[in-house]
C-alpha cells in the first residue's frame, strides 16, 4: 500500500526495532526497509482481526534504518485486548499490548509490489509474520523492564531461530539478560548437487526414485519420455525428460512432504511400499538434470512445486517455490488455507519467470489432467552432462538406433558401461545401460504399464521365465527365506549368472555372485536366483538395511549370513544339476519350465502349457483370449515349491557319502587352474562337457559346442 494512504489515518504508533543473530539478519534488515522506502511503499501483516502496517522511517527521522514505524489497527471482532489498544495514544505499550502484536505463523505479508522484487531484495516471501522481535515506545516513557512471554515458535516453521525465555524490550536491558537460542540450519542451495551424487555411479538409479513414487501412488500406467521442447533462455530445443503416471496425485501436504529434506517415516505405510526415507526426488531429480517442475492433481487440490539449481544460484537459503490450488466447484482456486494470494502470486511468477518454457507450458500441461483425473507429471531440463554431450541419449525405435530393442524405443546410458560386480567377466549385461532391460526386471510382480519413449515395456519377472526350477526355503537367523533358483538361456549365452534380489517387490541388487559363482566365470553359468528379502532386512524398530540410494544392502550380520545361505544352495543347485546340463546345438532357445503371459488388463500372470509358442499371441492379450479362455477375476496361479536334491558341498563334504548316493567310482578333484575338459558326443547331436579335477576344490565350468 503506498504511503501516502495512511497521511490522513490516526492510528496507533510505535517504533519497531531490529535484534539481529546474525550478519544475514542485520543486512535483510536493512534490505527490507530500503525497498519499502525506495517504492513508497508499506508491508502488512495480518494476526487474526489484528492488523500492522510497517512503514520506513522517515528521511529526516533516520538514514540507517535503525527502526521502522508500526501502526496498528484492530478489525470489527478482535481479542480482548484490542480495546484497549485502540484507546492509547500510541506512546506507552504495556505487557498486554505487546502480547497482543506477537505473529502468528498462519498470518499473511503482503508488499506492494508483489508481482517482482528488486534485484537487491532476495528475502523470502514465508506465510509467517515479519522478523520483528522488539517493539518499544518513545524514549520519555520507556519501560527497561516491560517484557512479554514468549510464544514458541512451532516446530514446522521455517523462517528463524528463537527463544526460550521472555524477550527484553530495552536493548541495553536485552544484552545483560540474553537467554540462549536455539540453532535452526539453513540449506545452501549447493546441497541440490550435493544430493544428486547419491546416484552418480549409475543415473538410472534416479530414474528408478521417479518409477517408486509413482508405484507407490498407485498408478497403473507410466510413461517415460524425452521430448524436445523449446527453451525461451536458450531460443532453442532443448532436451526434457518427462515422467508422467494416473496415481492418485499428492495433496499440498505430500508435496511439502516430498520436497523437504528429510520426513518422519509413514507408520501406515503399504507393506509393499518402496518410498520411506524421504530423499529420493530429490536426489534423482537432480541428477537427472538441475531444474525440475512437479505438476500433481488428486480430486480435490493441484499443486506446482519448482525444484531448480539455476533459480537458487546466487542465494544463500535454498527456496523452493510451491503453489497450492483447491477445488472450488469446478474451478480450482488458489488455497488460502495454506498459503496467502501474495505468497502464491509470487512463487507463480518465479516459476515462470525462471523456468525455460513460456507462460503457457504450465496451464497446457495442466490441462493434461482434465477435471477428473488424478496424477503427476514431472519434467525435467538441463539434463545432467557426459562430457560434450547429454549422459543419457534416446531413440524412438527405429532398428538402426537401438541396438538393444529392435524397433522399441528406449533411453540408454551413453557409456555402454557395466557395473562392477564381483566375479563379474562379461560386458553383456542390457539392463546396466538399457532401461527398457531394466524396467522388465525391476519389480518381482509388475503391475504397471510403462511406456519408454512411447514403447511399452514387456516385464518379465524373472521367477517364471527359468527352466529346471528348484523353491527353496530355508531360515537365516530365525527369518523365513525363499529362493528361487533356475537356468536361462539367455544368461547363458550372455556369461552371466546369480542372484537378484528383492526388497518389498523392487529390485536392489542385480547378478549378485555367490559361492563358486564369484571365483570362475563357468560355475554357476546361466543360473539365476530370485529372492525377496524383505522379511530379513527390515527390522521390528522399521528401520532397513537397504541403502538409500536403493542400490544395495548396508554390511551387516543379517546381509553377511544371506551371502553365505545363497553361496551354499546355489553350489548345491549346480552340484545336483551340472551333470544333467544339456544345452542343445546352435542358437535354439532353451524353454523355460512353464510359459507364461500377462493381461494387457488385470495385469495378471497366466501360465500356459510348456512349449506353447508366446510369440504369436498378441501384444495386447487378455485372459479371455486362447489358450487361457478365462476371466481376470480368476487368481493368479502361483509357482508350487520344487524339491531340490543335495549335492556335495564345496569344501568339507565325504567322500565316501557322495560316492554312495550318486553310485559312481569316486573321482579325483584338481584345482581350477589344472583342468582337463571331456566332451561327449551324444546320437542326437547334443553335447556336454565335464570337467574333473585333480586336487582341492572341484570346479564345474561348461562349454557350448556346436
Amino acid at each position: 500500500m503506498p504511503t501516502k494512504a495512511y497521511q490522513k489515518r490516526d492510528l496507533p504508533k510505535f517504533s519497531l526495532l531490529p535484534d539481529p543473530e546474525d550478519g544475514h539478519q542485520n543486512s535483510e534488515w536493512g534490505k527490507f526497509l530500503r525497498f519499502l522506502s525506495d517504492n513508497k511503499k508499506a508491508a502488512i501483516a495480518r494476526c487474526g482481526s489484528s492488523t500492522f502496517h510497517i512503514l520506513p522511517p522517515q528521511s529526516e527521522e533516520c538514514s540507517n534504518f535503525s527502526h521502522a514505524v508500526l501502526l496498528y489497527e484492530c478489525g470489527r471482532s478482535g481479542p480482548g485486548d484490542c480495546n484497549q489498544m485502540a484507546g492509547t495514544s500510541g506512546r506507552h505499550v504495556n505487557g498486554t499490548a505487546v502480547n497482543s502484536s506477537k505473529r502468528s505463523y498462519k498470518s499473511e505479508v503482503q508488499y506492494g509490489l508483489r508481482n517482482s522484487k528488486p534485484p537487491y531484495f532476495k528475502e523470502e516471501i514465508c506465510d509467517s509474520g515479519l522478523n520483528a522481535k522488539e517493539m518499544e515506545t518513545s524514549p520519555k516513557h520507556r519501560n527497561p523492564q516491560v517484557t512479554e512471554p514468549h510464544r514458541p515458535v512451532p516446530e514446522s516453521s521455517p523462517c528463524e531461530s528463537v527463544e526460550d525465555s521472555p524477550r527484553v524490550l530495552n536493548p541495553a536491558v536485552q544484552k545483560r539478560t540474553a537467554s540462549p537460542a536455539k540453532s535452526f540450519i539453513v540449506a545452501d542451495p549447493s546441497y541440490l548437487r550435493t544430493l544428486s551424487q547419491t546416484h552418480a555411479s549409475w543415473i538410472f538409479g534416479a530414474i528408478a526414485e521417479l518409477v517408486d513414487n509413482s508405484r507407490d501412488a498407485g498408478a497403473s500406467r507410466l510413461n517415460i519420455s524425452v521430448e524436445s521442447l523449446f527453451s525461451k533462455k536458450a531460443q532453442r530445443k532443448i532436451p526434457v525428460l518427462s515422467v508422467i503416471d494416473d496415481g492418485h496425485g499428492m495433496t499440498y501436504a505430500d508435496m511439502m512432504r516430498m520436497i523437504s529434506f528429510g520426513h518422519k517415516r509413514p507408520t501406515d505405510h503399504r507393506e509393499d511400499q518402496i518410498g520411506r526415507f524421504g530423499i529420493g526426488f530429490k536426489t534423482g531429480a537432480m541428477k537427472l538434470g538441475k531444474d525440475a517442475i512437479v505438476l500433481t492433481q488428486t480430486l480435490s487440490s493441484r499443486s506446482v512445486a519448482f525444484l531448480s539449481q539455476s533459480f537458487n544460484e546466487g542465494k544463500d537459503n535454498l527456496e523452493i517455490p510451491v503453489v497450492a490450488y483447491r477445488k472450488e466447484g469446478q474451478y480450482m482456486e488458489v488455497d488460502l488455507s495454506v498459503q496467502s494470494e501474495a505468497t502464491a502470486e509470487y512463487n507463480l511468477n518465479a516459476i515462470k519467470e525462471f523456468s525455460s518454457f513460456n507462460e503457457y507450458f504450465i496451464g497446457e500441461k495442466l490441462g493434461l489432467f482434465g477435471e477428473e483425473r488424478t496424477g503427476t507429471q514431472i519434467y525435467i531440463w538441463n539434463l545432467d552432462r557426459w562430457g560434450n554431450d547429454y549422459t543419457l541419449e534416446w531413440n524412438s525405435g527405429k532398428s538402426s538406433e537401438n541396438p538393444v530393442h529392435s524397433g522399441r524405443g528406449d533411453i540408454l546410458i551413453r557409456s555402454r558401461r557395466v557395473r562392477s560386480r564381483p566375479g563379474q567377466t562379461s560386458n553383456k549385461v542390457p539392463l546396466d545401460y538399457s532401461l527398457q532391460s531394466y524396467l522388465e526386471v525391476m519389480f518381482l510382480n509388475p503391475r504397471m504399464k510403462i511406456s519408454v519413449q512411447g514403447s511399452l515395456v514387456k516385464t518379465r519377472p524373472l521367477a517364471k521365465t527359468l527352466n529346471k526350477t528348484s523353491v527353496i526355503s530355508g531360515e537365516i537367523m530365525g527369518r523365513t527365506i525363499v529362493l528361487t533358483l533356475g537356468r536361462s538361456k539367455v544368461e547363458w549365452d550372455r556369461t552371466n549368472c546369480g542372484i537378484f534380489l528383492y526388497w518389498h517387490g523392487r529390485l536392489i541388487e542385480s547378478y549378485k555372485r555367490v559361492g563358486g559363482q564369484k571365483h570362475s566365470a563357468d560355475v554357476g553359468r546361466g543360473v539365476i536366483g530370485v529372492a525377496d528379502i524383505t522379511n530379513l532386512i527390515d527390522d521390528g524398530d522399521d528401520n532397513s538395511w537397504v541403502l538409500n540410494s536403493k542400490q544395495g544392502f548396508q554390511d551387516c550380520e543379517m546381509y553377511a549370513k544371506l551371502e553365505e545361505w545363497l553361496g551354499k544352495k546355489v553350489d548345491e543347485y549346480w552340484d545336483t544339476h551340472f551333470d544333467n546340463l544339456e544345452l542343445r546345438k546352435g542358437d535354439e532357445r532353451h524353454k523355460p519350465d512353464s510359459e507364461w503371459v500377462q493381461c494387457y488388463s488385470c495385469r495378471k500372470w497366466r501360465m500356459l502349457n510348456a512349449g506353447f509358442n508366446t510369440n504369436t499371441l498378441p501384444e495386447e492379450w487378455f485372459c479371455y483370449m486362447p489358450p487361457f479362455n478365462g476371466k481376470c477375476e480368476v487368481p493368479e496361479q502361483q509357482m508350487g515349491r520344487g524339491i531340490i536334491v543335495i549335492g556335495e558341498k564345496r569344501s568339507g563334504h565325504d567322500e565316501q557319502n557322495r560316492t554312495a548316493r550318486q553310485g559312481e567310482t569316486p573321482k579325483k578333484e584338481m584345482r581350477p587352474e589344472s583342468l582337463e575338459a571331456e566332451k561327449i558326443t551324444q546320437d542326437d547331436g547334443d553335447t556336454k562337457n565335464r570337467c574333473r579335477s585333480k586336487q582341492g576344490q572341484r570346479s564345474k565350468p561348461w562349454k557350448q559346442t556346436a
